[in-house]
């Protein structure tokens, strides 16, 4: 069996190819970069999805060097995400079901990037520590779904440093040039913000950005921003860790990308003797991949094929709301 998965749910339109046996034949993205200074705008980063579809198709395909007929079931992120954007790729994927006759999945895409880190880690069970731009959740599967142990109240950790990046003059995204800058950074105090088992972010950045105009230094706010937000992620972690009895953490999403939340949550988990585990960085961002992976997880699972006619987006859906039948 290979999927074919249409990834659109942000600033990435981006297509994979992956087998049944996860191998990965093609993986092609292409990123919508704001203008310096401002955030992702829905319909222009949909506009450009549009712009770029047939040819990221044509790459991917390419690169697969395989034929449309060869594939055997198209996936698309149904959600969440930013509605404009997410259209773009239900459309596509719809054309393509229709025209080839093949399967429509509709994948829910924050289980897409815990699917995909669950096979490059062989992790079996984890607590899942997912971290992307707007999505920010402590996870651990049981009875049928992906739970919620705690989450953002705000913002993304990922919002979050874009944010940051933004009114201090980075490009978007803004994590990689913030992760540089800490390297060679010393601590500020900013706030900590952990309650009960979730986490505020949107004040920190606040107090950051109002240090930043006082002419605190940059690399000290990034280096301090860093140690802040993932000490907060590795405590609300490990508290799950403790409570659920299991033995691995799985980082994923675009933040896990990170060293250095890499290694707090490494040494955390040598110290509880768990196994540590972070997606491959290729599959961290949103990416076409994922999305077909799962989509294959979905078919074996028995799950019936959307009617393209009637299909649809889910941009506000949650993962403690997913069925996972395949597990």
């Amino acid at each position: 069996m290979i999927s074919l998965g249409l990834e659109s749910t942000a600033h990435s339109f981006s297509i994979g190819i992956i087998t049944e046996k996860g191998k990965v034949l093609a993986n092609v993205t292409d990123m919508y970069k704001p203008p310096q200074g401002w955030g992702i705008e829905p319909m222009k980063a949909a506009q450009h999805h549009k712009k770029v579809a047939k040819e990221v198709l044509k790459k991917a395909l390419k690169e697969a060097r395989l034929q449309l007929k060869d594939i055997d079931i198209v996936s698309f992120s149904q959600g969440p995400g930013l509605a404009p954007c997410l259209h773009v790729g239900l459309n596509l994927a719809k054309e393509l079901a229709l025209k080839y006759n093949k399967p429509l999945m509709g994948v829910y895409h924050l289980i897409a990037h815990i699917e995909i880190g669950k096979l490059f880690t062989k992790t079996k069970d984890p607590i899942v520590t997912f971290t992307s731009g707007a999505n920010t959740q402590i996870l651990g599967f049981t009875e049928g779904r992906y739970r919620c142990f705690g989450e953002t109240m705000d913002i993304g950790i990922g919002n979050a440093l874009d944010k940051f990046g933004r009114e201090t003059g980075m490009e978007f995204p803004a994590g990689p040039r913030i992760e540089n800058l800490a390297k060679g950074g010393s601590y500020l105090e900013l706030p900590y913000v952990v309650k009960g088992m979730d986490l505020s972010f949107s004040g920190i950045i606040t107090d950051a950005l109002q240090k930043f105009k006082k002419g605190e230094k940059l690399e000290d706010l990034c280096f301090s921003l860093q140690e802040t937000l993932f000490a907060m992620l590795t405590e609300v972690t490990e508290r799950a860790l403790a409570h659920t009895g299991k033995s691995e953490v799985l980082l994923t999403g675009g933040v896990a990308a990170n060293s250095r939340l890499q290694d707090m949550l490494r040494i955390m988990c040598r110290e509880r003797k768990a196994k540590f585990a972070a997606v491959p960085r290729e599959f961290a961002g949103d990416c076409g991949a994922n999305i077909a992976w799962t989509g294959i997880l979905a078919c074996k699972s028995g799950r019936k094929p959307l009617n393209p006619a009637k299909a649809d987006i889910l941009p506000r859906q949650r993962t403690d709301e997913v069925e996972v039948a395949w597990l």
